[in-house]
């Protein structure tokens, strides 16, 4: 988006990356959002913005995170999402619904015993976002990720346990998804407009579908031919930087 001619900033989400907040790890879809928010606040001091005319990108699961932070965020003039992931649904449900109200209430439970055990002093456990190494029975979804959070595609170079934990949330603080509902209310940011962009293989593309869905207009689903989930991530060749471009040179006047 830089070399598009805008001026950018990227964030890692608080408790994450470069980011602060203790405890490391830690699921808040809240202060995920408030994050964007405070970017905005960032952006609209500099001499060189025009804060009348900010956009707002989310990949992966901050897609979800800027459609919550748009909500309550009428600065967010035009919003756009990449390979979204709602991470609401996705813990509270699973890809495809696949997860039974029992093994929901099974992971509520395990987190809940965590906490309390951390509260008494126990070491804190991760959930594997990501896997750390592949076998036969690994799923195919989980070898996308691998293929980018766990090798130099993404950046990632085995430095011991901090790198290890790249893209890992606490265990302890995962309930906090469950009651984490972006898309309510998705068609009150209408008349900003939204786009959603999905790869027609992505594996994360009914969440875009269901956010186009369920909001207002102006709105559009772009879906990429021949695009993956994660390949929208970085594969340059896929990612429709023009689509982008044009949708905030659109929007953003």
């Amino acid at each position: 988006l830089a070399e598009q001619g805008f001026v950018t900033l990227a964030i890692d989400l608080s408790f994450w990356g470069e980011s602060e907040g203790k405890p490391g790890h830690l699921v808040s879809p809240e202060i995920y959002s408030d994050d964007f928010s405070a970017a905005v606040d960032y952006l609209s001091t500099q001499p060189y913005v025009d804060s009348d005319n900010i956009g707002v990108l989310g990949i992966c699961g901050s897609g979800s995170f800027v459609i919550s932070a748009a909500k309550i965020d009428p600065r967010m003039k035009a919003i756009a999402t990449v390979s979204m992931y709602d991470m609401g649904s996705a813990f509270r449900n699973g890809l495809n619904h696949s997860l039974t109200p029992e093994q929901r209430k099974a992971l509520i439970q395990s987190a809940v015993q965590q906490r309390f055990a951390e509260f008494k002093g126990a070491e804190k456990a991760y959930i594997p976002g990501t896997v750390n190494t592949l076998d036969d029975s690994t799923p195919a979804i989980q070898r996308e990720f691998f293929d980018f959070y766990r090798t130099a595609r993404g950046g990632y170079t085995p430095q011991g346990e901090k790198e290890e934990l790249t893209t890992k949330p606490l265990l302890s603080s995962i309930g906090k998804f469950m009651n984490f509902y972006p898309f309510n209310d998705i068609e009150t940011i209408s008349p900003r407009p939204m786009l959603f962009i999905t790869g027609d293989r992505a594996h994360s593309k009914e969440f875009s579908e269901d956010a186009y869905k369920r909001a207002g207009q102006p709105k559009e689903l772009y879906i990429v031919p021949g695009a993956g989930h994660v390949d929208l991530y970085d594969r340059t060749d896929l990612i429709p930087f023009e689509k982008l471009t044009s949708f905030f040179n659109t929007n953003l006047k």
